[in-house]
């Protein structure tokens, strides 16, 4: 694109209100932005200025992973966002750049890989079927948020992380006074400092380790110099933070499929198409409120016609693009033969969630136990009166109330 073809014509500034939106809605603001163009301007309720949007899937996947953005660069300036408390750390992976981010991810790849998330398959598939046993013998109706879709995720990601069953409790605690705005900002900042020091004794005390579990892969990579305790420790609270998404993913999930009884009849009839079909509900749900961390652009950059200058903050949703008309077909449409569906729920580039194998993992094995386990599984409410959280950047119901 030559110079003379950019313009610099700024497009309007839009507001985006922090909305709290129930069942499986897609964002009202996101979908008149993504109508506005592929390059739009917004201010969200936090934060300083305005930011650049990007909504189309091939320029967010070029923004992603475009070393002209940076997400490092984040911690020196103050940027327009929805999360009321911003507390970046230093060396922390989610603000770091290649070839820092690349040397800290890989020391716990193996545990994330296909094969590392197998290694827990058959433990987690266990202790699933004794959370769903309880929920059998004490009967309808019950929560499926409290009982099933809390505690699983939980389980498993310490399981992964190698953190004892004991701890189990003390973090999921921490997790939730981390991820809620609704205590302020003193009570998240003491929780993951509680955290963080929980793991560091977690990890220095396997600095010799041959184990794979996550802890164990950060003591061994701390034991050989590859990594600081500090960044080890960073990534282990991320990590373990992350975990716990699965249990609004999964709740936004059943949800779904307890407000469409057809879509359930379809999985139960034919098992064979569940991990397609559970691609497309991913692509489907809306994870997330508005937009997550935004990156800064380390020069001049043009995108579809547009100067992104130095300096600019700039947010990319992963929810637009997966609703990119030119990439899915009837983007409004659950289509569990969708082939193929790249979509981007788990992100793009190097900040691509690295717990992607293992959240897909937990569906099948929770779509698998709830639908063949709970025949007569649906919901013991009226749709509309399932309660979603409210003031949370994740989206997902705060109880699933059902019967069968």
């Amino acid at each position: 694109m030559t110079e003379e073809t950019i313009t610099e014509i700024l497009p309007p500034i839009r507001h985006w209100p922090a909305l709290d939106l129930s069942g499986t809605d897609f964002d009202p603001v996101l979908t008149e932005l993504m109508r506005e163009g592929p390059v739009t301007r917004i201010q969200l309720p936090n934060g300083e200025g305005w930011a650049w949007l990007v909504t189309r899937y091939d320029d967010v996947r070029m923004v992603t992973n475009d070393p002209r953005f940076s997400r490092e660069a984040v911690m020196d300036q103050p940027v327009t966002r929805l999360a009321p408390h911003f507390i970046p750390e230093r060396g922390a992976v989610g603000f770091l750049d290649p070839p820092d981010h690349t040397r800290l991810r890989r020391t716990v790849a193996a545990a994330l890989t296909s094969k590392g998330v197998e290694r827990v398959r058959e433990k987690s598939r266990t202790m699933l079927e004794e959370l769903v046993d309880e929920l059998v013998q004490d009967g309808p109706p019950a929560d499926l948020t409290a009982t099933v879709l809390t505690p699983f995720p939980i389980a498993v990601i310490c399981e992964l992380m190698g953190v004892p069953a004991a701890d189990r409790h003390v973090m999921h605690t921490w997790t939730q006074l981390i991820l809620s705005s609704a205590h302020g900002k003193q009570v998240s900042e003491k929780a993951k400092k509680e955290m963080g020091a929980y793991f560091g004794d977690l990890i220095g005390l396997r600095e010799g380790s041959t184990g794979e579990d996550v802890a164990s892969l950060l003591g061994a990579a701390v034991g050989r110099g590859e990594v600081t305790l500090d960044e080890a420790v960073g990534l282990a609270v991320l990590l373990q933070i992350g975990g716990e998404a699965v249990t609004n993913n999964s709740g936004q999930m059943f949800y779904l499929l307890l407000t469409r009884p057809d879509l359930a009849d379809l999985l139960r009839t034919d098992p064979s198409i569940r991990p397609r079909a559970i691609d497309e509900l991913l692509r489907y749900i809306p994870h997330r409120n508005a937009v997550g961390l935004s990156r800064i652009a380390l020069e001049d950059v043009g995108i579809r016609g547009v100067r992104i200058r130095a300096g600019d903050p700039v947010y990319v949703s992963y929810l637009a693009a997966n609703r990119d008309p030119d990439v899915f077909p009837f983007p409004e449409t659950i289509d569990f033969t969708r082939s193929p569906n790249p979509h981007v729920s788990f992100g793009f580039g190097p900040h691509y969630c690295p717990g992607g194998m293992l959240a897909r993992l937990e569906s099948e094995l929770l779509v698998d136990a709830l639908l063949d386990r709970l025949p007569g599984l649906r919901l013991a409410v009226p749709a509309d009166q399932v309660p979603f959280k409210k003031g949370a950047l994740i989206r997902g119901p705060e109880a699933l109330p059902v019967t069968w």
